[in-house]
């Protein structure tokens, strides 16, 4: 019986760090999703919002970001379509996820996405590294 408890107890306990993992990957698609739709509806100030403090002290204006955005990530900016690849979290707020694109001109790109936490609870984007992938496009 003592053995059973122990188990249990062990097993409970590994069972949450995952539940968090899922809690923080799910969240940090979450963010990603609402700025990619807001950079396709042209929504420029809701894109910002989703920016990390970092990146908002590199590009303090909303048109400086999004001038980034437009000239050095147009995968990003125009997505034809996009789908979540494999997310990892650490569990102490960093996630980096990975998401499949297929830009505007039809090829396919992989975008790794870091996040992290933030005070108030929301993940926000500190960085992407984008690169042309063998995904076939459109």
């Amino acid at each position: 019986m003592r053995k059973m408890l122990l188990g249990l107890m062990a097993a409970t306990m590994f069972s949450f760090p995952v539940v968090a993992s899922d809690a923080a990957i799910n969240s940090a698609q979450s963010t990603i999703r609402a700025q990619l739709e807001a950079f396709l509806s042209g929504n420029d100030a809701g894109a910002y919002s989703h920016a990390a403090p970092n990146i908002r002290r590199i590009f303090p204006s909303q048109d400086a970001f999004m001038r980034m955005v437009r000239e050095g990530y147009p995968a990003v900016h125009r997505p034809q379509s996009f789908d979540f690849g494999v997310g990892e979290s650490d569990g102490t707020g960093a996630v980096v996820q990975r998401v499949e694109l297929i830009g505007p001109d039809g090829r396919g790109y992989e975008a790794v996405y870091t996040l992290e936490l933030q005070p108030d609870g929301r993940y926000l984007i500190t960085g992407v590294h984008l690169r042309q992938s063998q995904m076939i496009g459109t």
